[in-house]
């Protein structure tokens, strides 16, 4: 088993920028992958980026340019957030894929508003 724990969510105006961050309760990159998805009420959880065996990084369309993800560690995963519009408004969560299981952290609000 692997426990996700994000943090870094919050409230930012339009324009703004927030970092979210992901530490998994054991190593996973660069075995596996780490990475984020996000979520709106009634809608599926959708890729936003992921950082496959700690060297390729797959970025959804809609973020390009805009959200970086990136990794220090081991077990930590990062997703720097510029530009930030009201459609990125979600419940972002960081995910991880190892030998096979796959694992959800908790969720974590960005609203974005003026």
């Amino acid at each position: 088993q692997v426990q996700l724990v994000e943090s870094g969510g919050g409230f930012v105006r339009p324009g703004g920028s927030l970092r979210l961050s992901c530490t998994a309760s054991r190593s996973i990159i660069p075995s596996g992958t780490m990475g984020w998805f996000r979520q709106l009420p009634g809608k599926d959880r959708d890729m936003v980026a992921l950082l496959i065996n700690g060297q390729w990084t797959n970025i959804d369309e809609s973020v390009k340019g805009r959200f970086t993800i990136s990794s220090d560690t081991s077990d930590t995963v990062y997703l720097q957030m510029e530009s930030l519009k009201p459609e990125d408004t979600a419940v972002y969560y960081c995910y991880a894929d190892l030998a096979g299981g796959i694992y959800w952290g908790q969720g974590t609000q960005v609203t974005v508003s003026s």
